[in-house]
């Protein structure tokens, strides 16, 4: 699908109007679906991710107080847009204030609805994917908090989605025109950390020869999210709490504080109550942030996720034409997601390069750890853990894997690191030992 290429569900019982909008969509490069009422809509919607559902709220009849608050929970974060024929004012006004992204009274001109759908469809490519009732909840609950200035603290395994949901929240806030700011405590050295986050001045220290705002500064007005706080150390802590006690930060090297604006949201793959009990995170710090917690679930346990989060990588890296096999689908809902979402998006990107460039097959989905082929299943199913026969038959699918994605970039070293989720540098290696077990690598 390209870049400019949406899912759009027109929910619509008007044959004529709805037509007129699919052939619009159509020619627009979208690939609309059409549902002729609520029922049929909500039952798409529990299966099939939608970047913008299009709601003739006339055809059938629908009382909005009821039907639209239900329609926006199954639609996630896709926007709504209601539509209705000599509506006034007071019926925008409650739509909106019900969720509707937008309201227009028909009939309305095809060009003006290809322009709203385009103004809608801005910034699709971080939306929040979700059809698990779990996920649907934290939606919900993550709307209601993300008016407030209060600090955030999202948690959950590496892979689950955590940067995701707070760029939701601050997408979804008074702040959403201020800069969203994200910095990995986890990856950056502790003696650069604190330079990173609050600034200096220049001569600050060795190699300081200009003065430089930190992520603090360069998110005012905005939100900052610290990413994996919990690998912070508890000097470093200590300050982070000063920060936010007085809402103001002091470069390294100066005299004088700045006053700040920001909103901080921490997320963390660990249980920090747990770090707490164990001294390895400070508990005034940890109830500072924990003033709205949200915990996102693994993958495995919002299964109904899965087909339309893998839907969505689909539409993001691959074309309008691919589809998942049904015989994929299975495979991909009887699989456990150790790496969750993270892990899916990788093996989506695999399977495309796998693939036929028409339909993703059970065959395209090579996961990390591969089951083993049906004439070996016995030897490896007995193989105790870490045997040589084992670690010889998982690198020999990985060497295979790697030359698959190889030719079908025509050696481009880049592009194949990229689809199979590694980094160039891990790639090189990985060559430099397929090449000393002799296998010719293309170029």
């Amino acid at each position: 699908m390209t870049q400019e290429a949406a899912r759009i569900l027109i929910i619509d019982g008007n044959p004529e109007q709805a037509a007129s909008l699919t052939g619009a969509l159509h020619r627009a490069g979208h690939e609309p679906r059409l549902a002729p009422d609520l029922a049929k809509a909500h039952k798409l919607l529990t299966g099939e991710a939608f970047d913008l559902l299009l709601w003739n709220a006339d055809q059938p009849p629908a009382d909005l107080e009821q039907a639209l608050p239900e329609l926006k929970r199954a639609a996630g974060e896709a926007p709504l847009v209601v539509m209705r024929a000599d509506a006034g004012i007071d019926e925008a006004v409650l739509a909106m204030r019900l969720g509707a992204a937008d309201f227009i009274t028909l009939p309305a001109a095809a060009d003006y609805l290809l322009k709203l759908v385009a103004h809608h469809l801005q910034g699709r490519g971080d939306r929040f994917v979700a059809a698990a009732p779990a996920t649907l909840a934290l939606l919900d609950m993550a709307r209601r908090v993300a008016g407030s200035d209060a600090t955030a603290l999202i948690t959950g395994e590496s892979g689950t989605g955590k940067e995701v949901l707070a760029r939701y929240l601050h997408r979804h806030s008074p702040r959403a025109r201020g800069p969203f700011v994200a910095i990995n405590c986890a990856a950056i050295p502790e003696n650069m950390l604190e330079a990173m986050l609050f600034g200096h001045e220049k001569g600050a220290f060795t190699g300081a020869h200009e003065a430089r705002p930190g992520k603090f500064e360069l998110a005012n007005g905005g939100t900052l999210m610290l990413d994996e706080i919990s690998e912070m150390d508890l000097g470093l802590q200590a300050k982070i709490l000063r920060v936010l006690q007085e809402q103001e930060v002091e470069r390294l090297g100066a005299r004088r504080p700045v006053r700040l604006d920001v909103r901080v949201i921490a997320t963390s793959n660990r249980d920090l109550a747990a770090c707490v009990r164990e001294g390895r995170f400070r508990q005034d710090l940890y109830y500072r942030l924990n003033v709205l917690p949200l915990h996102l679930p693994p993958l495995r346990a919002r299964r109904e996720d899965i087909l339309p989060l893998a839907e969505h990588f689909l539409r993001r890296h691959g074309r309008q034409e691919v589809v998942l096999a049904p015989c994929a689908r299975q495979r991909l809902l009887a699989h456990d997601w150790p790496g969750n979402a993270r892990e899916l998006e990788n093996l989506i990107q695999r399977a495309l390069v796998l693939g036929n460039g028409q339909e993703i097959r059970a065959e395209d989905l090579v996961f990390d750890v591969q089951p083993a082929v049906a004439e070996d299943a016995t030897t490896v199913a007995g193989a105790k853990a870490d045997t040589p026969m084992l670690r010889r038959h998982l690198h020999s699918s990985e060497s295979e894997l790697i030359l698959d994605a190889l030719r079908a970039n025509r050696g481009n070293r880049k592009r194949t690191a990229e689809q199979l989720g590694i980094s160039p540098r891990t790639l090189r290696y990985k060559l430099a030992r397929m090449r000393e077990a002799g296998l010719s690598i293309p170029v």
